[in-house]
């Protein structure tokens, strides 16, 4: 399977995500209270992009959503994360309601802190951060 290939099965199971959590119902093989729908604007179209992907509340306060820049392991940051660098203006939603936010990228003791824990509750993250050498990026969606 080629690169391409493999970005459009995941851009195929990302619209197929988006669609079922949209709707209302199940998500095949996800559960809905962890996952956020993440909405950037390209950094290069200027059109919106909406991204699937799980969240982590930091309680605060204020309490706020943390979404991980793991890309997997990938050596390159998700795409998602580099429109937010260039655009930090996003929108959030979330199973029970959505709101604009700034995104925030977390540095220094309270990255520190929230990798912590955020790898204590999903061990998984620390497999995808041995899979490359940057440092994933961890996302504050702090409420406009």
């Amino acid at each position: 399977m080629t690169e391409n290939e493999g970005q459009m099965d995941q851009a195929q199971i990302n619209a197929h995500v988006i669609e079922q959590f949209r709707a209302g119902g199940e998500i095949d093989g996800m559960h809905r209270e962890r996952l956020v729908l993440l909405t950037t604007t390209g950094r290069s179209s200027g059109e919106e992009r909406t991204a699937p992907m799980m969240f982590h509340v930091d309680p605060g306060p204020p309490a706020r959503h943390v979404v991980i820049a793991s890309n997997m392991g990938a050596p390159r940051d998700p795409g998602w994360y580099l429109n937010l660098v260039a655009d930090p203006q996003v929108h959030v939603e979330l199973a029970d309601e959505e709101f604009d936010a700034t995104a925030v990228v977390l540095e220094g003791e309270e990255y520190d802190r929230l990798w912590a824990d955020i790898t204590a509750a999903n061990p998984f993250f620390l497999d995808h951060q041995a899979k490359t050498e940057r440092t994933i990026p961890l996302v504050a969606l702090e409420r406009s």
